[in-house]
């Protein structure tokens, strides 16, 4: 349904209508007194806003939140690499993204955050400074929607792009197919979170990379590089789901040790889905 929709607003606010229904409550956050919840403290927060007597009982350091809450700012990555075009359905990697990214720019509008962009592949392709003023959701949502596809991927020019775009602590959400290495990906990123900011890797594969079933051999091509490799159904049965459960792994448990946040979205996952069970992680999680 969502590929149908050449709106991009429209599909922002259907699949954030859909996360907001299931959730049974408003995700609005701010200054008011009401209490919202906790989150985890990283290096970098006000201690003024700890709460000692949490800390007290669990030895563990939380922030509390409050609905109404205006400054927080929020930045997406999208990587554009050559990768994510792939599709075994009507809707590619990089357009799941798209959506992914214009789901959580409009939710973050909603909640009047400051809100950035930057898309990548080896090279920034275009950049949004983060900002809450008038027409900022429309500026985001034309860059995602003329995003396009281009080479191999690079995590360090979208990082440094990122650390001179960002003027304050806040949260970065990356959207990829993370189909490098992982060591690379998580010592590239890393360095963000010793500054006080929320790292979030959003992991968008399609459901054939995870779990591939081929009716006889095939000769795949690397679409970033044009290598090719011969493959038999066994193959792909065996040792490759096997290869690609232990990548998948690899990249969470390492992304978690770093203090990172990690969810894997699969393009056959409706989107309102996948980001209400990421929000109650999150919830329990705090």
């Amino acid at each position: 349904m969502l590929a149908e929709i050449s709106n991009l607003e429209l599909v922002a606010r259907t699949v954030v209508d859909g996360f907001i229904s299931g959730l049974h409550r408003s995700p609005d956050f701010g200054f008011s007194q009401e209490f919202a919840e906790y989150r985890s403290y990283s290096p970098g927060d006000d201690l003024r806003h700890v709460d000692w007597n949490v800390f007290a009982r669990t030895e563990k350091a939380y922030l509390k939140r409050y609905r109404g809450e205006t400054n927080t700012e929020v930045t997406v990555l999208l990587d554009g690499s050559a990768s994510m075009a792939y599709r075994s359905t009507a809707v590619s990697k990089f357009e799941y993204a798209k959506f992914v990214a214009c789901a959580i720019v409009y939710l973050a509008h909603l909640q009047r955050d400051s809100t950035g962009l930057i898309v990548f592949h080896d090279d920034v392709t275009h950049a949004v400074r983060p900002s809450a003023r008038q027409g900022q959701l429309m500026r985001l949502l034309h860059g995602i929607e003329h995003a396009q596809t281009g080479k191999r991927t690079d995590f360090q020019r979208p990082f440094d792009e990122l650390r001179s775009l960002l003027k304050r602590r806040g949260i970065t959400v990356l959207l990829s197919d993370f189909l490098t290495d992982v060591d690379t990906v998580v010592k590239t990123i890393e360095p963000l979170r010793f500054h006080g900011n929320e790292l979030i890797l959003l992991h968008v594969l399609d459901r054939q990379e995870i779990e591939p079933t081929l009716g006889g051999p095939v000769l795949l091509v690397d679409m970033e590089t044009d290598d090719s490799m011969e493959v038999s159904p066994d193959y792909v049965k065996g040792e490759y789901r096997a290869k690609m459960a232990e990548h998948i792994q690899s990249l969470k448990s390492k992304a978690q040790g770093a203090g990172m946040e990690y969810f894997l979205l699969p393009t056959d996952r409706p989107l309102d889905a996948g980001l209400r069970e990421y929000f109650k992680i999150r919830e329990r999680r705090i």
